[in-house]
């Protein structure tokens, strides 16, 4: 597995690179859900990059940007375990060399559901997505399907950019209880993950949205939305400072 720790030296490679390859851009804290996309990468191309970038444009939170885990040691060692053969650990003076001035913004999906909560999130994330892909140059990428919305916009901004590489949608992985899996997960209490299973077991029933939403609140959840659009039933609460989100088949 090589780390590249610079634009330049990862252009480079890649102009000679005749592989197909696959593409997992991540914020770090690996789990296995990173895992699992690492894994489905390796399976269907010759080469996997892993990006490693807390981009803090998406973060409409600073104290959530500022508590993001930092974890790069553990990162690389699950990344070689999965079968990542290069690592790009970019510097935000080199990804935004304009200082952020040029932006992406997508004006009606982005402004619902998590981007109504969480206000200039998915322009970030669909600003950093672009350079990023423009960068990879990868037949294949791969993005977990927790962040559902998130996986929509991207697929509509490869097609309104014409990005040739194809995304590809990574089923939830889920710990014993249900709970889809996430970085934020780590920064639970005791106390927390003791109440976190009434989550998931409360969202997958098949009651209401409305009975749902009663539900979590009654067993301590703040509920920002829970939802039913795209095909699916959607949903995202508070355990104290930590936001979780989920989503099922409607």
């Amino acid at each position: 597995m090589q780390i590249i720790k610079s634009l330049a030296e990862w252009q480079a490679l890649r102009k000679n690179l005749r592989h197909s390859l696959g593409f997992v851009p991540t914020m770090g804290n690996l789990h296995p859900g990173h895992a699992s996309l690492l894994q489905a990468s390796a399976r269907e191309n010759e080469c996997t990059l892993l990006s490693i970038f807390i981009n803090p444009t998406q973060f409409n939170n600073q104290d959530d940007f500022q508590n993001y885990p930092q974890t790069l040691a553990q990162d690389l060692a699950l990344a070689e375990e999965s079968k990542a053969d290069y690592v790009l650990l970019p510097t935000y003076e080199e990804l935004y060399p304009d200082n952020y001035h040029y932006q992406i913004s997508e004006l009606e999906l982005s402004q619902t559901l998590e981007g109504a909560f969480r206000p200039g999130h998915f322009t970030g994330m669909l600003t950093v997505v672009l350079k990023l892909s423009n960068l990879a140059e990868a037949q294949r990428a791969y993005f977990g399907e927790k962040d559902y919305q998130q996986l929509q916009l991207i697929r509509g901004l490869s097609q309104a950019f014409f990005i040739k590489t194809q995304i590809i949608g990574c089923p939830i992985i889920r710990n014993e209880f249900g709970l889809a899996l996430s970085s934020r997960n780590n920064r639970l209490t005791p106390e927390q993950w003791r109440q976190a299973p009434y989550f998931p077991a409360i969202f997958h029933s098949k009651q209401s949205c409305a009975e749902i939403s009663a539900q979590l609140e009654e067993k301590g959840f703040k509920v920002d939305y829970v939802e039913e659009g795209q095909g699916r039933r959607l949903a995202a609460v508070w355990l104290g400072d930590i936001r979780l989100i989920d989503n099922i088949s409607a």
